[in-house]
């Protein structure tokens, strides 16, 4: 079978690249059509993956929009070149060009707050798969599941750890360091959003590097280092999650980069205005289980930060969490696998249920699937 996948972002790269492995192991045909976004194409190259890129994007808010003609212009000429018979996306790309080309199409989703892009490309695509603590309906087609999209590529059964790491970054075996992550915010769901702003930022650098060394993973590449204590994280950036799971500490106002510390059991702080009671589902339960922290308040961010990095035993406390919570998740790469070689039949396949559907009724979860 042929499949073509679309990777708007550099975690869309991470979602489906053990996809794309075992469906060529297998003898498929797989394209990923890549948008020059950050460091999506970085990421394509890193892991060998086959992809066309279909057009560029800046992180700054407006770039994607005077773009779009020519990004549906380009997409739709390599989807009808490549011919799939399956189309995996996360919105517009995948479910409008599936539509042009009669083509069936899944959608992997997971944030509620994109409420425009769900109303044009949702009731196109013939399954709508996100984590089961989605709020949102998304139509008679929408399944869940029990875990998040980073279950992918940082469930245990398939995550990896690079232990040069430390090496890598220049920091000793028992030296403490955070991260620190800052969004662009130049995504068309975070128009009108906003997190930490500079000046909290260099305060914030100042208070973690008194407790640890400290790397800024800056995506708008907007804020000036010079004269604070923390250096940029300068490695790929494949090699993150690797930095990430060997950090004291997350501080982000991101949102991917928080799900993927509490897999990885290192502790975070996430604050940006999504915080508060109409927050996504996903980082309530995430809270709720003790693996990060939402705030608000910049003030609160300080005085959580310095607790965490004072505190002693935090590390094997929050790996202990980790381990309890992602007991009963799923591989979400396995899941994917199977529902590719079902042609986006998400119905007939186990460890899926329909929204709403109570978790009793739940089928049996994906069988793991072997990468060697």
């Amino acid at each position: 079978m042929r499949y073509l996948i679309f990777a708007n972002t550099p975690a869309h790269v991470h979602l489906y690249k053990h996809v794309v492995e075992v469906l060529r192991a297998r003898g498929h045909d797989v394209l990923v059509l890549g948008r020059d976004y950050g460091c999506t194409v970085e990421l394509l190259e890193w892991y060998d993956l086959p992809y066309e890129v279909y057009g560029y994007c800046a992180t700054a808010k407006g770039s994607l929009f005077a773009r779009l003609p020519a990004h549906y212009a380009r997409a739709l000429y390599h989807v009808r070149r490549f011919d799939p018979d399956l189309i995996f996306g996360m919105g517009g790309y995948a479910a409008h060009t599936a539509a042009l080309t009669r083509t069936p199409s899944m959608l992997v989703l997971d944030s509620e707050s994109t409420g425009l892009d769900h109303a044009v490309s949702t009731p196109l695509a013939r399954a709508v798969l996100t984590p089961d603590t989605f709020r949102k309906e998304l139509g008679e087609n929408h399944h869940v599941f029990s875990g998040f999209k980073e279950c992918a590529y940082l469930h245990p059964e398939v995550y990896e750890r690079d232990s040069s790491i430390r090496d890598r970054l220049g920091v000793d075996a028992d030296e403490p360091y955070a991260i620190v992550r800052l969004n662009a915010f130049g995504s068309h769901h975070d128009v009108g959003e906003g997190g930490i702003d500079e000046a909290d930022c260099r305060e914030l650098l100042d208070s973690l590097a008194e407790r640890a060394t400290v790397f800024v993973s800056d995506e708008g590449r907007d804020v000036d280092l010079d004269g604070t204590p923390a250096e940029p994280f300068s490695l790929h950036p494949a090699l993150l999650h690797d930095a990430l799971a060997e950090a004291e500490l997350l501080v982000a106002d991101t949102q991917t980069m928080v799900t993927e510390a509490a897999l990885l059991g290192t502790p975070a702080i996430r604050s940006n205005s999504f915080v508060g009671d109409d927050d996504m589902g996903n980082f309530l339960e995430l809270e709720d289980e003790g693996l990060i922290f939402n705030l608000a308040s910049f003030g609160e961010v300080l005085e959580q930060s310095e607790m965490l990095l004072d505190a002693d035993g935090v590390a094997a406390e929050w790996e202990r969490r980790r381990d309890a919570y992602l007991a009963e998740k799923c591989n979400l790469t396995s899941l994917l696998v199977e529902i590719a070689t079902e042609r986006g039949d998400a119905e007939s396949v186990g460890g899926v249920r329909r929204f709403g559907e109570p978790p009793s009724r739940e089928r049996e979860p994906a069988a793991v699937v072997d990468r060697s």
